[in-house]
């Protein structure tokens, strides 16, 4: 007989779960109810020792949801709005290696992991793919797996409830093409997204559920192809499923032996929002954008998780989404060769 955790009612009785805690957390007018609520939700239930896990595929379609909903953002007017900025966006993919720099070393200096686990353990770039990068250079995998995940876990957390309670809110021109609901246009543009997301998944790329749709709908809606729009329920399915799957990667084996370890990756996730809030500052004063948006386009927080923060807060939701696909697409290609760079140089710094 197959164990509790491998049966299909495990799935099932997450998704009710999920389902309880956003809507508890909604009726609290909680930031981000629906990714927050499931997300503790799943986490406190798995340090209990629950061994949930998430839908298979839920991740995938929340991302599906979720890019295809921010795709709409960006009518001609704004992409090419966006577009000017790229300065700014490839200076802040460029800015988040640096930090990840300083949040590595200081993880190397107060616990026992090696300085190639602390540095791609700190990059900003997605689990997967600097867990990949991490173990061609001889990192523990176990090791960036748990701080890729905290660092999500805490950012999701924090930057919104401090973004909230500050009392920021901005009024944001940007707002998905007005487009009427329409069952049948739903469905194609669904239908293209999923398109777009397989086919990035079978070139291998990370979060290809994401960029898939999310490509696709700013390509449609950039050259003013309109199908219809995304309801809000549907994009609240999105949060909850993200959630469920975010929340589901916390094990009570992280409260064990890797407690100093946990601990200090959570005090570099905290250097990690400060130097990014200081910066946002500083950009601000010199670009006339808002800093809070310029807070969440920086901050070291996945793609879906700052984005949807942006949209709730009307917060420039475009350049958000912009700056997060510009950092990953960088991130990706450049974390390796600064590595590279970085360690060809203090090796002969220590002859």
């Amino acid at each position: 007989m197959k164990a509790a955790r491998d049966t299909w009612i495990n799935p099932v009785l997450v998704l009710v779960l999920c389902a309880a805690a956003g809507a508890l957390f909604a009726w609290f007018k909680t930031p981000l109810p629906w990714m927050i609520g499931p997300l503790l939700a799943m986490a406190v239930s798995n340090f209990a020792g629950a061994q949930l896990r998430s839908a298979p595929g839920g991740r995938q379609v929340g991302q599906l949801i979720i890019g295809t909903a921010l795709g709409l953002y960006f009518t001609p007017a704004v992409a090419q709005q966006v577009a000017s900025y790229w300065p700014l966006l490839i200076f802040a993919a460029l800015f988040a290696i640096l930090v990840a720099w300083v949040c590595g070393w200081f993880l190397a200096s107060v616990t026992d992991t090696d300085r190639t686990t602390a540095f791609f353990a700190s990059v900003p770039g997605g689990a997967a793919e600097m867990a990949v990068l991490g173990e061609r250079f001889g990192a523990r995998v176990d090791r960036i797996a748990l701080a890729q995940s905290l660092r999500i876990l805490s950012v999701v957390i924090l930057v919104p409830f401090a973004l909230t309670c500050s009392g920021v809110h901005g009024t944001d021109a940007y707002s998905p093409v007005p487009v009427p609901f329409d069952w049948a246009g739903l469905a194609i543009l669904f239908g293209i997204a999923i398109l777009a997301g397989g086919l990035l998944a079978l070139a291998r790329m990370g979060n290809a559920f994401m960029f898939g749709p999310l490509l696709a709908a700013i390509a449609l809606t950039a050259n003013e192809f309109q199908f219809s729009s995304v309801p809000a329920a549907t994009t609240n399915l999105g949060q909850l499923l993200l959630g469920c799957a975010l929340g589901s990667q916390f094990e009570r084996q992280f409260l064990g032996s890797l407690r100093r370890y946990a601990g200090a990756v959570l005090a570099s996730i905290v250097i990690s929002i400060v130097l990014a809030a200081t910066l946002s500052i500083l950009l601000a004063r010199f670009t006339g954008l808002l800093a809070a948006s310029l807070m969440l386009a920086i901050a070291p927080g996945g793609i879906a998780e700052m984005c949807i923060t942006a949209k709730m807060l009307q917060l420039g939701v475009p350049l958000v989404t912009a700056a997060h696909v510009t950092r990953v697409l960088v991130l990706i290609n450049a974390t390796a060769p600064v590595y590279r760079i970085a360690r060809y140089l203090r090796g002969r710094a220590g002859h």
